[in-house]
């Protein structure tokens, strides 16, 4: 048997999909795995910030395509990088256990975001990522930057930057750990809804697949990322607003908290909430609605230009 994951040819998503094909293949002798490339829009415009050029789907659109199209078996995706609507013949079927879901800040001097210097020049080009850290510090100056882990490392190496903030899971899963300066704490910046998840996605008719994928399946992360999900399309949410969620299990226990943030960091809205993991969509759904009705609403309405 022959299975093809679909990915984007970064070091980063060919490593996440490496260790898939790698744990499949152990489990079933009889099952060969093939990767097949895939470039994405993201891939290739890269001088431009995501909010500007259409967001989260421009990392899935092209490999969804090939699913539909039978090109490829399942997609390997970064959970961050997954909108909150599906194409209907599609689904997420399989949740592998999550890497941690923190930002990580990685800076010249070894100083963290506390101790950075007054202006200092901070690369990022997440507006979740921006308006919390301006919040902090409304005197950081922010500088767009866009591209894989390599070439952002690059940039800071090349001595235009103080810092820059990337996600701890992306950085332990290329080896990367003793790069970073800090781990941002979840109370100065939550993460982007689904960070540190992988999503296998398949067709939602293909039942052998489905059934070969489920021993890869963690069901807490699974738990954690519905409720997350939930939230952002609640908010009808993309990359030109800063949302940021979090939902962690603890036994059957589920805590959450969810943000929406001007894009100046002027004001934050935050809602936690308590329940349990049978209930993790409507949990986020939850307090997507009570953070419309404390104002968050009216951050989203400008931005959308209702």
């Amino acid at each position: 048997m022959i299975l093809k994951i679909g990915t984007r040819g970064s070091k980063l998503a060919l490593k996440q999909s490496e260790w898939v094909k790698g744990k499949i293949e152990a489990r079933y002798p009889h099952v060969r795995v093939e990767l097949v490339r895939i470039k994405t829009t993201g891939d290739k415009i890269l001088d431009s910030p995501l909010s500007r050029i259409g967001g989260k789907g421009l990392f899935v659109k092209e490999i969804e395509d090939a699913l539909l199209e039978n090109r490829v078996d399942l997609a390997v995706h970064s959970m961050k990088d997954v909108p909150a609507e599906l194409p209907d013949r599609l689904i997420l079927s399989t949740f592998p256990e999550r890497e941690d879901p923190a930002d990580a800040l990685i800076s010249v001097t070894g100083q963290t975001l506390d101790q950075l210097p007054p202006g200092a020049k901070v690369g990022t080009s997440s507006l979740r990522r921006g308006a919390q850290l301006l919040h902090i510090r409304p005197d950081l100056r922010l500088v767009p930057l866009r591209g894989n882990v390599d070439t952002r490392l690059r940039k800071l190496e090349s001595g235009d930057l103080h810092a820059v903030i990337l996600a701890t899971a992306g950085l332990r899963r290329l080896g990367l750990s003793a790069r970073i300066t800090q781990i941002i704490p979840f109370d100065q910046v939550l993460p982007a809804i689904g960070q540190g998840a992988l999503g296998l996605e398949v067709r939602r008719n293909d039942a052998q697949t489905i059934n070969l994928l489920d021993f890869l399946n963690h069901e807490p992360t699974k738990i954690a990322v519905s409720a997350e999900r939930a939230f952002l399309k609640e908010l009808e949410g993309g990359c030109q607003v800063p949302i940021a969620g979090l939902a962690r299990l603890d036994g059957n226990e589920l805590h959450f908290e969810g943000m929406v943030a001007e894009l100046d960091g002027t004001k934050i809205f935050k809602e936690a909430t308590i329940g349990v993991g049978e209930q993790a969509e409507e949990i986020g759904i939850a307090s997507a609605r009570r953070l419309l009705a404390s104002g968050a609403d009216r951050i989203l309405g400008r931005i959308y230009g209702r």
